[in-house]
């Protein structure tokens, strides 16, 4: 029975640089991964089957066709494998900037290819995962990165594993689209380079505007967790609507989360991988 956690993705620093003729943007971002994640199991199956459950499974129960049945039925067309009955808890909340479905579309295919035997640096395995979104390869390589193109070139960076983490998310959904379409097209230049902790501090997430004309409350949860004792970087993840800090210890991210947690927000304390 694999079981792969579908770790929450971060992005420290989101750079928009230019659209493109193809309905994309250019992006330059620093990819980082949270312990917190949901929970993807897969067993061989006579027949094909997806159930989920956990908190935030309701907002999920209706979709039968999701990144994780579209990971599973390109990996079986790929290298076989036959039937599989796949069990989603979903413990994060639904598109919030968090990774979400990339994020359980590349545990499945993770838990497939160990089930299987398909190498995780198998190229066709990321050629599954760049079909299936963006963020994908980023979630199948699970470790800190710097991203460009889409989002899909991957380069591995030092990261900080074991740095506290919180994250909250005010319980509004944001439409990624949406998010991209007000960006003001201005190009305000590449990630630096140097550790990771200073070139995400001097960096940006450049869909933050945007997302906050979309979703006002975005302000208030950045703005809370800067506040926070031992804060070294609030920032929102992704296009939103969940927004992250880093903290110095873990007693100060502890402290965070339980501050943050209001009627309708949810938060977790967790760690950097």
């Amino acid at each position: 029975m694999p079981t792969e956690i579908a770790h929450a993705k971060l992005n420290l620093a989101l750079h928009v640089r230019a659209r493109r003729a193809d309905g994309y943007h250019e992006l330059e971002t620093l990819f980082a991964f949270v312990e917190a994640g949901d929970v993807v199991t897969v067993d061989p199956a006579a027949t094909a089957s997806f159930t989920i459950h956990g908190p935030f499974a309701a907002l999920l129960g209706g979709e039968g066709d999701n990144l994780v049945t579209r990971a599973a039925a390109a990996f079986a067309a790929q290298f076989g494998g036959g039937a599989h009955a796949i069990t989603l808890e979903k413990n994060l909340p639904v598109a919030s900037g968090i990774g979400g479905g990339s994020a359980d579309a590349a545990a499945t295919l993770r838990a497939l290819a160990g089930l299987h035997n398909v190498a995780l640096d198998d190229p066709a395995l990321f050629a599954i995962a760049d079909a299936l979104g963006s963020d994908v390869p980023a979630c199948l390589l699970g470790i800190t990165a710097l991203g460009r193109g889409r989002g899909e070139q991957l380069a591995a960076i030092p990261g900080l594993p074991g740095m506290a983490a919180v994250l909250v998310n005010p319980g509004v959904g944001v439409s990624t689209a949406q998010v991209f379409r007000g960006w003001d097209g201005v190009d305000r230049g590449p990630i630096g380079t140097g550790a990771l902790l200073d070139i995400a501090r001097a960096g940006r997430n450049d869909l933050e505007p945007p997302a906050r004309a979309v979703a006002p409350v975005i302000a208030e949860v950045v703005a809370a967790l800067a506040a926070q004792p031992g804060v070294a970087l609030a920032r929102m993840s992704g296009s939103g609507a969940t927004c992250f800090a880093l903290f110095e210890d873990d007693a100060a991210a502890q402290a965070a989360a339980a501050a943050l947690s209001r009627p309708g927000w949810w938060s977790i304390a967790t760690r950097l991988i």
